[in-house]
């Protein structure tokens, strides 16, 4: 089983329009709400592909009582901790035109310190409960949770037997890495604000310095590059190019990662799956879904060059 924690939640509202032009007015087509926030995701696509997932996280208010509702109708399993403060709301503007989206993310609440350590404590208990062989961190982090809470996340994980995946990024990757997250999961972006470099063996490897084992790094179109803690380094991707929507490839990968783990498959079987997961994860409209069809389609056509120790 896969615990996933998703320290900041939202409810993702996205609005489908025609075409995105600065600075006019736009006439939506269809506007979608579900539960959302990096970690709901990989646990929705876990869910799809048939993986046994339980999500978990903070929610508070008229927007988290949503939330909640949207697990339940999409059969998602869940444990989350009512908190005081209102779930949080992203809006996706999604151009029907070019597949192309714009997202905008509220920050959230500001955590008080109490509110963090409640959360530690209820996934210490779901880990004691669950006995998860994976436990996932994803997404971004409020105002007063912070590095430090990321990192106690990952401690409880490895005090209760599990391996971690840490999906975040900026201040509260950097000051998580010294709890040694099994795998972290930075895009090209993400890896140049935290290291200065987006060439991603050499980013990897100031990141493995910090404390991180395997650092996928994931490059959209280019696919991914994967470091293992000996200095191996593995290429895979996509022989054809894809359009639609990205939003949710990122979280798409996670979820392939820790069900590679969760299996014990070899790390070039995880990174193809974690290719084809991502790119199934692209023609889909919303993030947090993938067809297996196109998962079982797109497996058969990823590349991997080879290893190499650098």
């Amino acid at each position: 089983m896969i615990l996933t924690v998703t320290p900041n939640p939202a409810l993702d509202v996205t609005y489908d329009v025609d075409r995105l032009v600065p600075h006019t007015s736009h006439r939506v087509r269809q506007v979608r709400e579900r539960a959302g926030g990096k970690g709901v995701n990989v646990a929705s696509v876990l869910a799809l592909m048939g993986e046994p997932v339980l999500a978990t996280g903070v929610v508070g208010g008229p927007s988290g009582d949503v939330l909640r509702a949207d697990l339940d109708r999409r059969r998602i399993r869940h444990d989350l901790l009512p908190g005081d403060l209102t779930t949080r709301r992203t809006v996706t503007v999604v151009s029907a035109q070019d597949g192309d989206a714009t997202a905008f993310n509220e920050p959230g609440a500001s955590w008080p310190g109490e509110l963090r350590d409640a959360l530690v404590v209820h996934v210490e208990r779901l880990l004691r409960v669950h006995r998860p062989a994976v436990l996932v961190v994803s997404g971004s982090v409020p105002p007063g949770f912070g590095g430090e809470g990321c990192a106690a996340l990952v401690a409880a994980g490895h005090a209760a037997g599990a391996r971690v995946v840490l999906d975040t990024s900026r201040d509260a990757l950097v000051d998580a890495l010294p709890s040694g997250p099994d795998v972290i999961k930075p895009n090209r972006d993400e890896l140049y604000a935290v290291t200065g470099t987006a060439e991603p063996v050499e980013g990897a490897k100031a990141l493995q310095r910090k404390g991180a084992r395997h650092v996928l790094v994931s490059l959209g179109a280019d696919g991914m590059v994967l470091v293992e803690p000996d200095g191996t380094v593995l290429r895979a991707g996509l022989r054809e190019p894809l359009r639609g929507n990205p939003t949710g490839a990122g979280d798409a990968c996670v979820a392939a990662v820790a069900t590679g783990l969760a299996r014990g498959s070899a790390w070039p079987d995880v990174l193809g799956d974690a290719v084809a997961w991502s790119a199934a994860a692209v023609l889909r409209p919303v993030a947090g879904e993938v067809a297996v069809e196109d998962v079982s389609r797109l497996r058969g056509l990823v590349t991997l060059e080879g290893t190499e120790v650098r």
